[in-house]
């Protein structure tokens, strides 16, 4: 299983695949590498790197002061070190895209380029109520089966997605115990986010600022309750030359391999192997 040490000691898991540009994909707030399956197929020309960050996944627990976005940059950075990457392309959906802005920031030489997945600097409320209101608990449904059937139910501005689909996130996401559906990460992960939230709310343009002259793509669920149509319209009012899609059906976030995405995605490949 390859794994490296964070710069603290924490062992942390990732996916390695593919050869051509590196791309590495870092998912959502309590998600892991698995977010990124669906894109995969899509992205068969290049170097598909997965992080799962620590707390989540298969990587190791390490305590809820360690789940904040500056350290998870530094987790970035080392595995990068690790795998003696000068620089690197980011897909991030949402706290990923986080993380790559702020990379943009204190290391953006070791940028290629970002792809950034239903997030911006600017978070609507509505969106972190909803993940401040499942984070850290266990679902009440006790089966796979149970959750696949109540999916569509509790993912707002998702329509058109077939149980299939549903099936397979519950299963990425949970693990079926006797004792009903257990999440796959530290669940201490809502003590950092609440802590998070007693913090001053900071201006994140900088960030988005500094990923100047970098390659740029956004991948908006058009239904998403996290990145909002005005933020969305400033971000490319300031970056014009940004690759959009604003996926239909979908909220947050898109799962990647909707058409839309797709030809973002391929986009955005083309001008990191084409840079200007």
């Amino acid at each position: 299983m390859p794994e490296f040490n964070a710069a603290d000691g924490t062992r942390l898991h990732f996916i390695d695949q593919g050869d051509g540009v590196p791309v590495l994909a870092l998912s959502g707030l309590t998600r892991n590498g698995t977010d990124f399956d669906y894109a995969a197929p899509h992205l068969a020309d290049t170097r598909l790197i997965r992080l799962d960050y620590r707390g989540r996944g298969k990587s190791a627990w390490s305590g809820p002061e360690t789940y904040t976005i500056p350290t998870e940059a530094g987790d970035v950075i080392s595995l990068l070190d690790y795998l003696q990457l000068d620089e690197v392309a980011i897909l991030g959906t949402s706290r990923g895209g986080l993380i790559a802005m702020l990379l943009a920031m204190i290391a953006k030489d070791r940028l290629a380029g970002v792809c950034l997945v239903d997030i911006g600097p600017e978070l609507d409320t509505t969106g972190l109520d909803v993940i401040r209101n499942y984070i850290g608990r266990n679902p009440v449904q006790k089966t796979y089966d149970e959750a696949t059937a109540m999916r569509a139910s509790l993912m707002p501005g998702f329509d058109n997605v077939p149980e299939s689909r549903w099936a397979e996130e519950v299963r990425k996401h949970y693990e079926e115990t006797p004792e009903g559906l257990v999440i796959n990460y530290d669940p201490a992960l809502r003590d950092a986010v609440i802590a998070a939230g007693t913090q001053p709310v900071p201006d994140l343009w900088p960030m988005f600022d500094a990923l100047k002259d970098l390659p740029l793509a956004l991948v908006r669920g058009a239904n998403s309750n996290l990145l909002s149509t005005t933020t969305t319209m400033e971000m490319r009012r300031r970056r014009p030359d940004m690759i959009f899609a604003d996926v239909p059906d979908r909220g947050h976030v898109p799962f990647l391999d909707e058409p839309d995405a797709v030809m973002a995605l391929r986009d955005w490949i083309k001008a990191l192997e084409n840079p200007k």
